[in-house]
């Protein structure tokens, strides 16, 4: 079953890259699943469901340089994990250093994924979009509403 995933943790990684998830996500991400490289300079961690439909979706991509280019920006930083006895994640070094990730993390839900963030690079993304939250919204759901 595919999870829903929302909501904003604030989580603390260790010096050998590992990272606690809250329990709640823990149960609904299951025992095994994808963290990779994301959007804006966060990580994507995807349940293995949705993770084989995204791999279903790409293989219809056209053979031209953009799609590939992407899929190895995607693809090359995807690693397979599970969580250790203490509910922590092991992230490889390559993807803390493309997150910007030290010490205070935060761990969103974003419908079928979870993204992992530098607190600091989060809280620079919301104060730079709060005041045009609205906007967004009516741009992309306007028609929805009406």
């Amino acid at each position: 079953m595919i999870a829903m995933f929302m909501g904003e943790y604030h989580q603390k990684i260790d010096e050998k890259g590992r990272l606690t998830i809250p329990a709640k996500l823990r149960n609904e991400l299951g025992d095994n699943f994808i963290v990779t490289r994301g959007l804006d300079g966060c990580l994507f961690i995807y349940q293995k469901e949705t993770w084989t439909q995204i791999i279903n979706s790409y293989q219809t991509l056209p053979n031209v340089k953009e799609a590939r280019n992407f899929m190895r920006f995607f693809l090359s930083g995807a690693t397979n994990l599970d969580f250790d006895k203490q509910g922590r994640i092991n992230i490889s070094q390559p993807l803390i250093k493309y997150a910007d990730l030290n010490k205070d993390t935060i761990i969103i839900g974003v419908g079928d994924r979870l993204e992992i963030w530098n607190k600091e690079r989060w809280e620079n993304l919301l104060k730079e979009n709060e005041e045009n939250f609205s906007e967004m919204a009516d741009q992309l759901f306007s028609q929805k509403l009406n």
